[in-house]
């Protein structure tokens, strides 16, 4: 069985290659992938059965390599490997995805080897919305990469989305965090509860306060939670963000 071993850090990389060619019946592959970008590639070029994957590392993360094999026909069998995450332990329990806390053990990589399954797409999209509800509805909580970690954000504690080039801020009640969510999927899955009042922005209609014009004749809108700050509406959604108030 091949194995591709993906982690930013040298020495977790040198460790677990020697500890995978120890066991009888793999292989693992080279080169090692550094980060997620050169996993993906190397993914497609050496087809590895069996991916030890690092959730963070700079760029595209464990989660978001996850993500973009949920586009792929026959993904492989994923092996999550890093230290102590109680989110992620708890996102991975009964997946069919694997997970290892560093340091990494050998009895527990030989057992997480055999008991690796090639997830299909649809499991690997649960695995990277760990938060979404059971079935096809939208999720109960956004989940955002910060510094702390992997935090999970509750939907009715978001105030706005607003896009800027490849990312998302999220500003919610404790602050801001950036999501590598394009704009248009969020709107598609919460349209029912956020409002697109610019080209680059979405509102929670249950935080909408008040529309006002100011003298240039711009319209801005105030929210609940901003202290008195408002979004511009571009005069395109100015019909349609009233028509939606008036409904409220």
């Amino acid at each position: 069985m091949n194995v591709l071993i993906v982690d930013d850090e040298p020495l977790a990389r040198e460790r677990l290659s020697r500890m995978v060619s120890e066991l009888e019946g793999y292989t693992v592959l080279e080169p090692s992938a550094t980060n997620g970008e050169e996993a993906l590639a190397l993914i497609d070029s050496l087809r590895p059965d069996v991916v030890l994957l690092d959730i963070r590392m700079p760029g595209l993360d464990g989660l978001q390599v996850a993500a973009r094999l949920c586009e792929r026909e026959a993904p492989p069998a994923v092996v999550f490997c890093s230290a102590y995450d109680e989110f992620a332990l708890d996102v991975l329990q009964g997946s069919p995805v694997g997970y290892l806390v560093k340091p990494v053990r050998a009895e527990l990589l030989l057992e997480a080897l055999r008991k690796a399954e090639r997830p299909n797409r649809v499991q690997l999209a649960a695995l990277t919305r760990p938060a979404a509800e059971t079935g096809s509805g939208p999720r109960s909580h956004i989940s955002a990469r910060t510094r702390k970690g992997i935090e999970l954000i509750p939907l009715d504690q978001v105030i706005y989305f607003i896009a800027d080039h490849k990312y998302v801020t999220l500003r919610h009640e404790g602050g801001e965090v950036l999501l590598d969510e394009p704009l248009k999927a969020l709107e598609d899955e919460f349209g029912d509860r956020f409002v697109r009042i610019h080209r680059n922005a979405l509102v929670a209609r249950d935080r909408i306060e008040r529309l006002q014009r100011t003298p240039l004749g711009h319209f801005q809108l105030f929210l609940k939670g901003l202290n008195g700050d408002a979004l511009i509406v571009s005069r395109r959604h100015v019909a349609g963000v009233r028509k939606m108030m008036q409904q409220l």
